[in-house]
């Protein structure tokens, strides 16, 4: 028998009321967004544990339980239809640009622009008066919506939580990225177009209970799933085979190094933690006498950089903080040449606007098609056949309209004492604080590629999905600076007058490393020479992670085509293969060739008493690196569920992410190409992190005593931690009851 909609009437909403408050409804909401995982969008995209809601729980609860919330390969028939019709407003309202004819009345929030819209929808009524009656009658707020439909769907009490968790994990991208907008926005959070987690909740219910008046049935159907997965074939067991192998034979060598002290290098460089700059910094130390560190790519620095060129704003520092201070990044030169700067982007940005309207709207692509389908037909196969002479080309007519100019960093502006601070902060974390050598560069990091819808996960995830050389030029500035030094010096760090920092960016796809500034003194230039001599070296030990090389040409020319190439699906392998994050002076490490599967973050125990440096470590950078393990680790287990699927049949939506076709949940993870090296063989290995850390033990108990983070972490198995103990020399791994078993 058919459902009959009725319009709620007065009574109806005082009953409502009675049974369901709306401040019950907001505590219910909240909880079941804490089961789902924050997705950022493509301009910014961050790592994270898909199954970040269940890290409370041990690991072995929470396999099962993630493949019954978001591992189902069908649905109810029916919450597909509600998914179709959610999406497609959805996608509608967040779109960032993309849309010809964006969503009227988005100023409003999303309930209350849906709300007056969606009696124009015949897919949501079906031209049913009583539907359209019920539409027209929904109340304002979308608390109230939530406390008169969950009745009607006939959900019970007690049973409320679990119905709109699964109204989230029946469509997890969607719900992922409203996560993102409500809880994680940052800079965004002051978004022209407002987002709420109980307008999202009530839009999807609304929607259910027009569709799909019977979907209380869905409870049970999750049930069935739930027992399902628990009698399933244990995730662990593969993951624990791959670490055993991996694990041993890592700790093994380092216990076995010696950390003896080398003179002064000629430079030193400083890069970021990702495993991408580890065998970079072996083949630069190879080149000649230089030693590298490690730290987080963004150089301990909170800032918010604005482009006066571009506008553009962004926070340049980890998810994790908020930026403190806003640096602004101009061209160097005249007013004048600054504003023929502006002129340029300005041209440049209207030029691209032109061509996305004609392209974009109704009728002018037929016109479009008639007048530049010859030259667009002819510029396609240049890119196609030529990937590299397009480059060229291209990057001949953007310096035609915008002169290329050295960029500078009003780093003067952060308050002394800040800049103190972080400059102090900075070279004690990573235990650079005597021996300077006459050239200290910091190296930030980012990538170059073409066609590329997730470019900015391959750029520093310390930066916010962003490069890392404008943090690496402010640090530099601030190190520079003579009050600074001498401010530093009466803390206990003396840098000698003749020590110069610069500041350098590293392209993680061509490993070309720019170094920033006009110093030809003879060591820049030695160094200049050195990092191409590096580059070679890198160049041809990645490309053997590959199947075939592109061309006849040399490593370094094959590796930039690949950045250049709009064909290419996989530029470069990104972090995959990660798997360790090891924490301790460079001479631990140093000898080993890690394959670019490790994490380095430099620390000096010695310098370090109290442990506050090592805390900072664990729960901030080691925190990320497991969000990438997992990230990879779940991308490649399952990739249709938590990866982003096939790049060659990926659809871009409203320029924040990505589905499968032109309708598909947003896919949250890294795509196939990123993970596997052919459609079956998996590249990235999946196994958890094993964080090793070389210090003693007694410190490390205190800190996880005290951070309720690593117990959750290390108590419920997400991660391995291991100690090389300087004071016994001994090996131990802590167990998931807090205790330290000896290795051997």
């Amino acid at each position: 028998m058919e459902t009959v909609l009725l319009p709620p009437s007065t009574d109806q909403w005082i009953d409502a009321a009675e049974s369901l408050s709306t401040i019950q409804v907001a505590n219910l909401v909240a909880s079941s967004f804490k089961k789902i995982a924050p997705f950022w969008p493509l301009k910014n995209l961050i790592a994270v544990n898909p199954l970040q809601g269940f890290e409370e729980l041990p690991i072995e609860d929470a396999l099962p339980l993630g493949r019954a919330y978001f591992q189902q390969p069908t649905l109810p028939k029916p919450m597909e239809a509600v998914n179709r019709q959610t999406l497609k407003w959805l996608s509608a309202y967040v779109d960032d640009g993309q849309a010809t004819l964006p969503m009227p009345l988005r100023h409003l929030g999303l309930y209350a622009a849906w709300r007056q819209l969606a009696i124009h929808d015949a897919d949501l009524h079906g031209h049913d008066p009583q539907k359209k009656r019920f539409l027209t009658n929904l109340p304002e707020h979308p608390a109230q919506a939530l406390c008169v439909c969950l009745p009607e769907l006939d959900i019970a009490s007690g049973e409320e939580e679990l119905f709109l968790t699964l109204m989230l994990t029946t469509l997890p991208g969607w719900a992922s990225y409203i996560r993102y907008r409500t809880d994680w926005a940052g800079l965004d959070t002051h978004h022209p177009h407002p987002i709420t987690q109980t307008e999202y909740m009530a839009l999807r219910v609304v929607i259910t209970r027009l569709l799909w008046p019977e979907a209380r049935t869905l409870l049970s159907w999750h049930q069935q799933a739930l027992e399902k997965a628990k009698s399933s074939t244990n995730y662990l067991t593969p993951l624990q085979q791959a670490e055993r192998q991996f694990r041993l034979p890592l700790l093994m060598q380092l216990a076995a190094q010696s950390l003896s002290e080398k003179g002064l290098p000629d430079a030193q460089l400083v890069f970021c933690i990702d495993v991408r700059s580890e065998p970079f910094r072996r083949a630069l130390e190879a080149t000649g006498n230089y030693q590298t560190l490690g730290f987080a790519g963004f150089f301990g620095l909170p800032i918010q950089i604005n482009d006066t060129v571009t506008g553009e704003s962004y926070a340049s520092c980890p998810v994790l903080l908020t930026p403190s201070h806003t640096v602004h990044e101009s061209p160097c030169g005249t007013p004048t040449e600054q504003k023929q700067a502006q002129r340029g982007y300005a041209r440049l940005t209207a030029l691209k606007r032109l061509y996305q309207s004609l392209k974009y709207t109704f009728t002018t692509p037929f016109a479009l098609v008639e007048g530049l389908g010859v030259a667009s037909g002819a510029w396609m196969g240049v890119r196609s056949l030529a990937p590299g002479l397009a480059a060229r080309l291209q990057g001949q007519f953007v310096r035609s309209l915008r002169k290329p100019m050295p960029i500078s960093s009003s780093w003067e502006t952060l308050p002394w004492e800040d800049q103190c601070r972080y400059a102090e902060g900075a070279l004690r974390t990573m235990g650079l604080t005597e021996q300077f050598a006459p050239l200290v560069v910091f190296c930030g990091h980012g990538s170059s590629t073409q066609n590329n819808a997730y470019a900015t996960a391959l750029d520093c995830g310390a930066c916010g999905g962003r490069h890392g050389g404008g943090n690496a030029r402010v640090l530099a500035g601030i190190l520079n600076d003579k009050q600074v030094r001498q401010a530093l010096q009466q803390r206990g760090i003396s840098i000698p007058d003749t020590t110069q920092f610069m500041a350098a960016e590293h392209n993680t796809t061509t490993d070309d490393v720019t170094l920033f500034g006009d110093d030809n003194a003879e060591q820049v230039q030695q160094l200049r020479s050195d990092l191409a001599k590096a580059r070679q070296i890198n160049s041809l030990e990645r490309l053997q992670q590959f199947s075939s090389p592109l061309r006849k040409l040399d490593e370094v020319q094959q590796t930039w085509l690949r950045s250049t190439d709009w064909a290419q699906v996989r530029p470069e392998w990104g972090l995959a293969r990660n798997a360790a994050f090891i924490v301790g002076p460079r001479a631990l490490t140093a000898s080993l060739n890690l394959e670019g599967r490790c994490f380095l973050h430099s620390y000096e125990p010695t310098q370090d008493p109290q442990g506050t440096t090592l805390t900072t470590i664990l729960t901030a950078p080691m925190v990320v690196a497991q969000w990438i393990n997992t990230q990879y680790l779940f991308s490649t287990l399952d990739n249709v569920a938590y990866g982003g699927g096939s790049k060659l049949t990926q659809t871009v939506v409203g320029k924040i992410g990505i589905m499968q076709g032109n309708g598909s949940d947003l896919m949250t993870g890294l795509p196939l190409q990123s993970v596997y090296a052919t459609d079956e063989q998996a590249y990235h290995e999946p196994q958890r992190l094993m964080t090793v850390v070389y210090a003693p033990r007694t410190r490390l108990t205190a800190i996880v005593q005290a951070q309720p983070v690593l117990q959750k972490l290390f108590g419920n198995g997400w991660v391995q931690l291991a100690c090389l103990d300087p004071e016994d020399g001994q090996t131990y791994l802590l167990t998931r009851d807090f205790q330290w078993q000896n290795v051997h």
